[in-house]
């Protein structure tokens, strides 16, 4: 429920959550209609533990998971700092550490968007937005949410103003997009062009903010946004085929 790209989060609850056995859970969710109690269960099994497990097993774990607790203060101090170290280690033994996928997150939202025309000449008003499934866009539109389902064409859309570089792949997909592909025409929310092969494609770099109550009932739109610069002049077909 952390956001959109959240398929990272859903990978390990799932995970984690086959590695309890079905003892665990019944004993943790036994109030539930559908769940049968410990007793049943375990098969009847007696014990002085959930499921008739040795006392003295539940003693090693407690102790195990009290450990693990104490070491984790310092990982989870590390999370909420300012200054947060990413995939570090805390203790000699690297028993408690620090993973993400991202340490941290900008804090300013920078969009490609990448724009069509089919005028032979275009002028300002002659480009059109392609629209993508999940990332911003038209700043009229309420932010969808996707996850745990993973956009990757949306995923690595997202690192491009981040300038981190390999990025052959963006110049294949605006040839695919001036080629009208219908495999990449399909990766989109909408095609400005109805299929038709547009003349020129270009890219543009905005920046985008959320709006503020008073704009959202003044305006109507979710995003504000200002443009940066150009990411990629306009181009047609025969140069990118060279």
């Amino acid at each position: 429920m952390t956001g959109n790209f959240a398929w990272l989060n859903w990978a390990a609850i799932v995970l984690g959550a086959a590695m309890v056995s079905d003892t665990t859970w019944a004993f943790l969710l036994g109030w539930l209609p559908f769940v049968p109690d410990a007793g049943t269960a375990a098969g009847g099994a007696a014990g002085g533990a959930p499921g008739g497990l040795p006392v003295a097993y539940v003693v090693v774990v407690t102790l195990a998971v009290a450990g693990l607790a104490a070491l984790s203060v310092r990982p989870a101090l590390n999370l909420a700092s300012r200054h947060q170290l990413m995939n570090a280690s805390f203790d000699p033994l690297r028993l408690v550490n620090a993973y993400g996928a991202f340490g941290t997150v900008t804090r300013r939202r920078d969009e490609v968007v990448v724009e069509g025309t089919l005028a032979e000449h275009p002028g300002p008003d002659d480009w059109r937005e392609y629209e993508f499934r999940g990332k911003p866009g038209d700043v009229m539109r309420r932010p969808p949410q996707v996850a745990p389902y993973h956009l990757r064409l949306d995923w690595v859309m997202w690192f491009l103003p981040l300038g981190s570089g390999g990025h052959l792949w963006f110049e294949r997909f605006l040839l695919r997009l001036l080629e009208a592909d219908p495999a990449t025409l399909r990766l989109l929310r909408r095609d400005p062009f109805d299929g038709e092969r547009p003349r020129w494609v270009r890219a543009r770099m905005y920046r985008y903010r959320y709006t503020t109550p008073e704009e959202r009932r003044r305006t109507g739109a979710w995003w504000v946004r200002s443009e940066r610069g150009v990411v990629v002049d306009p181009v047609r077909l025969s140069q990118l085929r060279r």
